[in-house]
């Protein structure tokens, strides 16, 4: 997979987290240098791992669907985008007991950003496409962004963060009709 469209999965991934980077980042009245660390290296760890997970279920499978593995991948992305676009949507607010920085709440934000990584990573395992360096970008691309949410969080209102999901699940089913039309050609 090219540059290009690895960079638009990671941003595209990285969304979700954004998002909840910057109803944290509303949450805590001032974000200290260890909430940003905290959720930024959480976040961007799960979003790394998760493909990788994903992968290797991916090639154990992909002797018996190789035949229409663009089509699974095609329907994970856009099962994921339209999941992303309807949530941006939706009019529930994110409620935090506690610093969501630490704990269980951390690894269950984590977990909850990152679960879309790992129909991803199956995506790259059925295609056989090299999944470590994508996984670094998705990882690092996530902390960036997660670091950017927490401290738009402070200073923007919840709207962007709705919007950054919209714009993340749009990007995602882009990319899943890209690999669509190219295995199609």
């Amino acid at each position: 997979m090219d540059i290009i469209s690895t960079l638009g999965i990671a941003v595209a991934l990285a969304m979700d987290a954004f998002s909840v980077s910057i109803a944290s980042g509303l949450y805590i009245y001032k974000p200290y240098h260890k909430f940003y660390f905290r959720i930024a290296f959480h976040f961007g760890l799960f979003q790394f791992a998760m493909p990788i997970i994903g992968y290797f279920g991916g090639v154990a499978i992909e002797p018996i669907i190789k035949n229409f593995d663009h089509w699974i991948a095609f329907g994970l992305l856009l099962f994921i985008g339209i999941r992303m676009i309807i949530a941006s949507f939706s009019q529930e607010k994110a409620s935090f007991k506690g610093d969501p920085s630490k704990g269980f709440t951390l690894i269950l934000l984590a977990l909850a950003t990152s679960i879309d990584a790992l129909a991803v990573g199956l995506s790259f395992g059925v295609l056989h496409k090299p999944i470590i360096m994508p996984s670094i970008i998705i990882g690092i691309t996530c902390a960036l962004f997660s670091t950017l949410g927490v401290f738009l969080g402070r200073k923007a209102s919840d709207i962007i963060g709705k919007r950054a999901e919209l714009i993340g699940g749009c990007i995602l089913i882009i990319i899943g009709l890209r690999i669509l039309f190219a295995h199609m050609q």
